[in-house]
């Protein structure tokens, strides 16, 4: 599957309050805008605010920038210090603060520990709605990380519960479903996640994967083909080459070995 990590970051990032009455320093907005287009420049700019003792905001300035440079764990302390000051001071960020924690440790690998930060994110009693199902998500894909299929499996029964237009948490709960060998959820959830995202690489490349084991060989091409056609280049476009390289392989030695191969429903 591929990694969508740095967009889910950035997503999760947004200085948005906990609290609707709360005011957010406008000088995030800018700073989230700077770690995209310069993020060299965003690193500079936050230090010195953080050195002006900005607080928390500083800290998750110099998160978001060290962010945009790919610099994961940097970005992750950053957060986890805003965190810690947000928490010192009863902030309604703070939880926020945790998520932000918790995708930089995930997008650095670091899946226990992501699952820590996420953990207290949903700790703070803050959370609810969209907020709660976007951590839910986060928590399956740290617990997936950490071999916990079945925690990651209820983690994504409760995402998908909150979240239902989210088209990662049905593309995530159909993978994690086809690897444990349950595809008839799997191919129910990739269906709900084609229909949101019928586009999405991810989500094309999965419904091939999940055709093929299925048995739908001609269903599992036309689902690949369209990774090629629709995001030539792409992580998930070599995938999806490797694909058919290895079904067209084994449609080979089955006719050499003089076995017709069945013929999709």
């Amino acid at each position: 599957m591929i990694a969508l990590l740095p967009i889910l970051l950035q997503t999760a990032a947004v200085p948005v309050a906990a609290d609707p009455a709360a005011e957010v320093d406008p000088r995030l907005g800018e700073c989230l805008e700077l770690a995209s287009s310069d993020p060299v420049t965003a690193v500079v700019r936050a230090n010195a605010w953080v050195s002006a003792n900005g607080g928390a905001a500083a800290h998750q300035c110099l998160g978001l920038a060290e962010a945009g440079s790919g610099r994961w764990d940097r970005a992750e302390a950053a957060f986890v210090k805003a965190a810690l000051m947000a928490q010192e001071r009863g902030a309604s960020d703070e939880a926020n603060l945790w998520m932000q924690a918790g995708n930089a440790a995930l997008a650095d690998g670091q899946g226990a520990t992501a699952l820590t930060h996420l953990d207290r994110a949903v700790a703070t009693g803050t959370l609810s709605g969209k907020a709660l199902g976007e951590v839910e998500l986060d928590r399956a894909r740290a617990l997936v990380s950490a071999g916990r299929a079945e925690d990651a499996a209820a983690a994504l029964s409760e995402a998908t519960r909150l979240v239902p237009q989210d088209p990662l948490a049905w593309l995530l709960s159909a993978t994690l479903a086809r690897r444990t060998d349950r595809l008839e959820q799997a191919a129910s959830d990739i269906a709900l996640a084609a229909a949101l995202a019928p586009e999405e690489p991810s989500v094309l490349l999965e419904q091939g994967n999940i055709a093929a084991l299925s048995g739908q060989d001609d269903a599992a091409r036309a689902s690949w083909q369209k990774v090629l056609s629709g995001a030539p280049g792409s992580p998930q476009a070599d995938v999806a080459t490797a694909q058919l390289a290895a079904l067209a392989a084994a449609r080979d030695a089955s006719t050499q070995a003089g076995v017709t191969p069945t013929p999709a429903p």
